[in-house]
C-alpha cells in the first residue's frame, strides 16, 4: 500500500472537527470561485478521525446567547452555513429560548439590540410578557424568578455525528483529502515560517497551516514555540500575567422521558437555557440545597439516545492550565461527571417544569466527559500565530461556530482582512482590548 501522505500541498488543516472541516470545505469553495485553486490543494489531518474530539460529543446547541457582542456577527454566518444543507448537517431550526432574572435585564437588552443589528432575528420579553411567552410554549413551566426572556428565532440544534459526517462529505465532494490516523508530531520552520508539517507517517511540505484542534490546541501551540503565559492588558489599564490556556471539564448528559418532550402545539420545542443567578437548586429527592444558583440548558435528545429523552447540561468545571487529552471524552476515566451532576441537572429541570419532577431515576447512566481549552479571556482567537500558521482557538464555542470556517476561508483565499474576525486577534491581550467578565456564572457567556 502506498503512503497516503502527499509530499506537499497548498494548505494543511490540522484537526477534523467543526472548525477544521468547515474551513477546509469553505476554502475549497473560495479557491474554486476565485480560480486560484481547488479542494485538491487542501489536506486535513486528524490523528483519530473526523469528530474525535469535542465536536463529536457536543450537545449540539446552535445559539447566539453571548454577551460578547462581536460574536453575534460570526454566529449569523454560522446559521447561513447550517441552512446551506440542513438535512446533511442534521440541523433542526427550532429556535433558542434563554431566560434570566431581573439582574440580567440590561444585559439581555444590549444582547438583543446587537443581534438585531447584525441581522440575527430575536425577540425580547420582560416582566409578565416573559412569563406568558414561556407558558405559551410550555404550559407546565414554573416561571417564578424569571423576568427576562430572549427568543432567537433562527437558532436550534444539530445532530453531532450527522453534522460531522455532512461537513466531511462536503469536503470530499470538493476534492479535499481527509487523512485519518495521521498524527502531527512537529513543524519545520525557517524564520518563523513553517515549511513542513511532520507526521508519524512522513512530512508534508506546505504553503500554509490551519489549526482547528480544540482541546489539543495548547500542545501544538507549544510545538510552535509559543509562550505558556501572556501579559494581558485590560481596558481599565490593569495588567496581569495569565496562563495562555485553561482547561474546563464539560458537564452534559441525557434524561429519559415517559412522554415525548413537545410544546403545547405538539412541536419540537426550542432549545431552552435558564440562568437564575439568585435562585438555589433544591434536590428533588432530599430537599437539600445543591447550589446557590440555577444554570441549565436542554433540548430533545439526539443520536446517542436509545429511547426518547432530553439532552442537557450546566456550567463546566475549571481544571487548570494542564489536562489529559488522550484518551479523550468518553474514553477518559479522569473526566467522568460525578453523581452530583445528575442530581443537579434533573433537580433543576424539575424545578422549572412539572413534567420533569422526580426525573432523577430517569437520568441515563452512561460514560460522558469532554474537556476544552479556553483562552485567557474565554473568548475565541482567530489569527495568524506565525507568518503562515493560522489558529482557530474557539474556547469551546466550536459547534455553534461553523461560520468561523467560512470567514477564515475567505481571509485565507483573498489575503484581505475580514471585519468579523478582527476583534478576535491575538494582539488584543497586549493592546488592552481583552474581553472582560460577563454577568453570568458561565465562562461561555
Amino acid at each position: 500500500m502506498s503512503n497516503p501522505i502527499p509530499a506537499s500541498t497548498g494548505y494543511v488543516v490540522v484537526g477534523a472537527g467543526i472548525h477544521g472541516l468547515s474551513t477546509a470545505w469553505h476554502l475549497a469553495l473560495e479557491l474554486e470561485a476565485r480560480g486560484t485553486g481547488s479542494g485538491a490543494d487542501i489536506v486535513v489531518l486528524d490523528k483519530t478521525g473526523p469528530g474525535a474530539g469535542a465536536s463529536g460529543i457536543a450537545c449540539g446547541c446552535v445559539r447566539n446567547l453571548y454577551m460578547t457582542e462581536p460574536i453575534h456577527a460570526i454566529l449569523r454566518h454560522s446559521v447561513d452555513v447550517w441552512m446551506y444543507d440542513p438535512v446533511a448537517f442534521g440541523f433542526q431550526q427550532v429556535g433558542y429560548v434563554s431566560a434570566g432574572e431581573a439582574n440580567q435585564a440590561s444585559d439581555y437588552e444590549r444582547l438583543h439590540a446587537s443581534q438585531v443589528r447584525v441581522g440575527y432575528p430575536s425577540d425580547l420579553y420582560q416582566g409578565r410578557d416573559a412569563k406568558h411567552f414561556l407558558k405559551r410554549i410550555w404550559p407546565d413551566f414554573k416561571t417564578d424568578g424569571i423576568d427576562v426572556v430572549l427568543h432567537e428565532k433562527v437558532s436550534g440544534y444539530a445532530g453531532t455525528r450527522q453534522a460531522i459526517a455532512g461537513l466531511a462529505q462536503k469536503c470530499r465532494d470538493h476534492g479535499v483529502r481527509i487523512l485519518s490516523g495521521v498524527e502531527v508530531t512537529g513543524y519545520d520552520a525557517t524564520s518563523g515560517r513553517v515549511s513542513k508539517v511532520r507526521t508519524d507517517q512522513g512530512d508534508i511540505g506546505c504553503d500554509a497551516v490551519v489549526l482547528g484542534l480544540g482541546a489539543w490546541t495548547p500542545k501544538h501551540w507549544a510545538m510552535l514555540g509559543q509562550p505558556a503565559h501572556v501579559e494581558a492588558r485590560y481596558p481599565d489599564g490593569a495588567v496581569a500575567r495569565k496562563d495562555m490556556w485553561t482547561y474546563w471539564r464539560l458537564l452534559e448528559g441525557e434524561v429519559y422521558v415517559d412522554a415525548p418532550y413537545r410544546t403545547a402545539g405538539d412541536l419540537d420545542p426550542p432549545v431552552l437555557h435558564v440562568e437564575l443567578m439568585s435562585t438555589p437548586v433544591i434536590d428533588q429527592s432530599t430537599g437539600r440545597e445543591l447550589a446557590d444558583h440555577l444554570y441549565v440548558y436542554w433540548k430533545n435528545g439526539a443520536e446517542r439516545m436509545d429511547r426518547p429523552g432530553v439532552q442537557g447540561g450546566t456550567i463546566p468545571i475549571k481544571i487548570g492550565p494542564t489536562a489529559v487529552t488522550d484518551p479523550y471524552g468518553h474514553d477518559n476515566d479522569e473526566y467522568q461527571a460525578e453523581p452530583g451532576f445528575a442530581d443537579y441537572l434533573t433537580s433543576a429541570m424539575g424545578q422549572l417544569m412539572t413534567r420533569f419532577e422526580g426525573s432523577r431515576k430517569q437520568f441515563r447512566d452512561r460514560r460522558n466527559g469532554g474537556i476544552g481549552a479556553f483562552t485567557p479571556d474565554n473568548v475565541p482567537i482567530f489569527d495568524w500565530i506565525t507568518p503562515n500558521v493560522y489558529m482557530i482557538a474557539d474556547s469551546n464555542h466550536g459547534f455553534k461556530m461553523t461560520g468561523a470556517g467560512k470567514l477564515v476561508a475567505k481571509h485565507l483565499a483573498s489575503g484581505d482582512a475580514v471585519a468579523e474576525l478582527q476583534p478576535f486577534a491575538f494582539d488584543r491581550f497586549a493592546k488592552g482590548r481583552t474581553f472582560g467578565a460577563s454577568n453570568s456564572h458561565c465562562p461561555w457567556v
